[in-house]
């Protein structure tokens, strides 16, 4: 990234509650070391972990480089710059349900007040409260404080508004963020820059011109043995956040400015707006699938049932969802959003793809060829990038031959630089009192109050998800879904 970029944050003490787990050792560790590799905080700045496990300096200082060696690019590390990181690092064994242990923690901290406290709760939800309320004290609580929460943020919007009331308790709203990774992905942004920075686009960002959308984000890995999936499942672990906030993006009107609240004003516009799927309409409008096993002589994987110990067995978590969604307002009448996301399908692909409606009169004739609808397709991952796909005369004499090309924004390809993880933004954006990339309470509730009846009629329905072979792109139900409209889903060899 080049220097002209970088922007560096004031000092901070970032508390890590959590910091012997996964989450700290792939993504929190080597994201600030990447940040500060490239000079936007120094030594003046700590990290402090804190969890139960009986760790001390060293251990934890040895763990982040191991981490720093493992997750960071090869050609991002010298030894210098990693001793120099490693400094800033400091550990406290501290059950947080127990008194006892968090005197050390308070000694840990400086009292300086242009030393921006942060605390990162990378923990269970359950123990929220407790934390918060040994926080509220003097010694650990100030005004210019901030605290970050990781998801799950409840398992509907009554639990979610209890964990959100224990956080009110102590921390008002503008100093609560809530991390969602997706909000940190540089296309994810530049879907912002794309719609608000281009005079193009904004006049024919409608139903006069749109036909319908597409998010799709699919993985090809599985669940694996994780217990937290089969409690959550992919509504709630994909749709309810990500994939919500990615439809508003899309959908949202222009918001008076890039403030942070103008932005989640527009974005809970949106979320007011869905039409609401309950009872017979979840039949039609949405489909749940769950993956089962593949066995031949060239690969072998387990299905999810497969996975599960046996208390387990039988479960009838979903690990695959498609649903159509509306949006009741101007903008969009009539408009469907087609959504997808599972666990083990035929490749991992974040995408939106905005379809437009097809020209309303061909002057060609059939022989050259039928002219296609144009079709912008912006791509989080893998290959980050945005292509239009458009109409032109095939070169060659012979008359008049139409073929469908694009033209093709490649991240990789215009930006030389390494383009920097979510959590790179999203840790520093903290630091520097940035919420536009954070959930706020309203916009949690809204979706959650969205989702909700959806998990409720499926709970209460008697057939158990639509079995799909890991590998494809779904059950079949979800082919159905969008084809019974006349359409179909956009497929990752259309990229």
């Amino acid at each position: 990234m080049s220097s002209s970029r970088i922007i560096p944050v004031p000092a901070f003490d970032y508390v890590v509650f959590g910091a012997t787990g996964d989450l700290t050792r792939r993504k929190l560790i080597p994201a600030l070391y990447y940040r500060f590799k490239d000079g936007q905080f120094d030594e003046q700045s700590r990290i402090i972990g804190v969890s139960r496990t009986a760790w001390d300096d060293k251990k934890f200082k040895d763990v982040a480089r191991q981490a720093v060696g493992e997750f960071v690019e090869k050609s991002f590390q010298d030894k210098e710059t990693i001793d120099r990181f490693i400094s800033c690092f400091s550990y406290v064994t501290n059950d947080v349900t127990d008194k006892e242990g968090w005197a050390e923690l308070r000694d840990s901290l400086r009292e300086d007040e242009n030393i921006v406290r942060a605390f990162y709760l990378a923990v269970a939800p359950n123990i929220f409260e407790p934390i918060c309320t040994y926080l509220a004290r003097r010694k650990y609580w100030r005004e210019s404080a901030r605290v970050v929460v990781e998801k799950p943020l409840g398992h509907d919007l009554e639990s979610s508004m209890e964990i959100n009331d224990a956080i009110a308790k102590v921390f008002s709203e503008d100093q609560v963020y809530r991390i969602d990774h997706y909000l940190g992905k540089e296309t994810v942004q530049n879907l912002l820059a794309l719609r608000f920075a281009n005079k193009m686009f904004e006049p024919i960002w409608n139903s006069a011109h749109i036909d319908h959308v597409q998010i799709s984000v699919a993985e090809s890995v599985g669940a694996g043995t994780r217990g937290y999936y089969d409690e959550s499942g992919a509504l709630r672990d994909m749709v309810q956040n990500h994939i919500l906030q990615l439809l508003c993006l899309v959908a949202m009107e222009p918001p008076a400015s890039d403030d942070a609240n103008a932005l989640r004003d527009e974005k809970l516009k949106v979320l007011r707006s869905l039409k609401p799927i309950t009872g017979e309409s979840v039949g039609r409008a949405t489909v749940r699938g769950q993956y089962r096993g593949v066995s031949s002589e060239t690969t072998s994987v387990a299905g999810y049932q497969d996975e599960l110990p046996d208390d387990k067995k039988g479960s009838r978590t979903e690990t695959f969802v498609a649903l159509k969604a509306e949006i009741e307002n101007w903008r969009w009448a009539g408009v469907p959003f087609y959504i997808r996301t599972g666990k083990r399908l035929a490749t991992r692909v974040s995408e939106i793809v905005i379809q437009f409606r097809e020209i309303p009169h061909s002057i060609f004739d059939r022989a050259e060829g039928a002219p296609k609808a144009n079709k912008l397709v912006i791509r989080l991952q893998p290959d980050e990038g945005v292509k239009l796909f458009m109409m032109i005369k095939d070169p060659g004499p012979g008359g008049m031959r139409l073929r469908e090309v694009h033209l093709n924004l490649s991240f990789a390809e215009t930006f030389a630089d390494r383009t920097p993880e979510a959590y790179e933004r999203l840790l520093l954006d903290v630091i520097r009192g940035n919420q536009t990339l954070f959930m706020r309470r309203d916009e949690l509730e809204a979706a959650w109050r969205w989702v909700d009846p959806i998990r409720e009629a499926w709970d209460a329905a008697s057939e158990p998800p639509q079995p799909y072979t890991a590998g494809t792109w779904g059950p079949t139900g979800s082919v159905a879904l969008i084809e019974r409209d006349g359409r179909t889903w956009h497929e990752e060899s259309d990229f």
